[in-house]
């Protein structure tokens, strides 16, 4: 099916400033504009340094973030990189938006950036409330799961087909295996048959620019367990202060 950007005549093609463009997308102008700088939207500079993008090319990215794909590999070629390219056959379930989700994840700009205190200081609290003995700030690109912040974990990342975190995006709220040798998802996971051992896992979305789930905070333990309501709330409110922290870098 063609794409509606291919059937504007070049006549018609409009000229946009960012604020138009972000109202077309739906989006906050600070993640058109981040979606300008990296790429993802074509634009160029006017002569009085203003950014300037095509009507046509935000209607191609319409049509990708609403599932127009994928009979158009290049509709993707923008990503900084391909760990930002929704993966042709995926080994995990995945949102139906992945590429819009990935496109905000890439703009944000933090995968494989230092450790910082912002986050350290939450992970260090949800192991702390629930005595979980790891806590993960986990990012979710294409091809893995990176951590921003962890706590007795060793890994910096691990492939995205073992990540639990992509069940958590899937959906709003708490996610919670008490026992993952019991659930069929999780018992041949290798990161329960191997280190880090995890027996018990809950996480929260992360939720990036336009609620878009970049990852998760969750807490892990060697041993089978449940949270108690006390322990849910008060990994929710540090779920929404690392929310928080990431939408207030995006708006800069």
């Amino acid at each position: 099916m063609m794409k509606a950007a291919t059937m504007i005549r070049a006549e018609e093609d409009t000229v946009l400033t960012t604020r138009a463009a972000a109202e077309l997308l739906g989006v906050a102008v600070s993640t058109a504009q981040q979606w300008i700088e990296n790429g993802a939207i074509p634009s160029w500079k006017t002569p009085g340094g203003h950014r300037r993008v095509r009507l046509s090319a935000v209607q191609q990215l319409i049509g990708q973030r609403d599932g127009g794909q994928p009979d158009a590999p290049a509709q993707y070629g923008t990503a900084s990189s391909p760990e930002f390219l929704p993966a042709e056959a995926p080994a995990y379930p995945v949102p139906r938006d992945e590429a819009a989700r990935l496109l905000v994840l890439d703009a944000s700009g933090l995968v494989d950036t230092p450790g910082e205190p912002a986050f350290d200081r939450l992970t260090w609290l949800a192991s702390q409330v629930t005595e979980a003995p790891m806590a993960l700030i986990s990012l979710l690109t294409a091809e893995r799961q990176w951590f921003k912040s962890r706590i007795g974990v060793e890994a910096n990342d691990t492939p995205r087909a073992w990540a639990f975190c992509s069940h958590v995006i899937l959906q709003q709220g708490l996610f919670m295996v008490e026992d993952t040798l019991s659930d069929p998802r999780f018992r041949d996971n290798p990161l329960v048959t191997g280190a880090p051992h995890i027996r018990f896992y809950a996480g929260f979305p992360l939720l990036g620019a336009d609620n878009q789930p970049m990852g998760t905070l969750c807490v892990l333990d060697t041993e089978p367990r449940k949270l108690r309501e006390r322990e849910v709330r008060a990994l929710r409110e540090l779920t929404d202060l690392a929310s928080e922290e990431i939408r207030r870098r995006a708006e800069q």
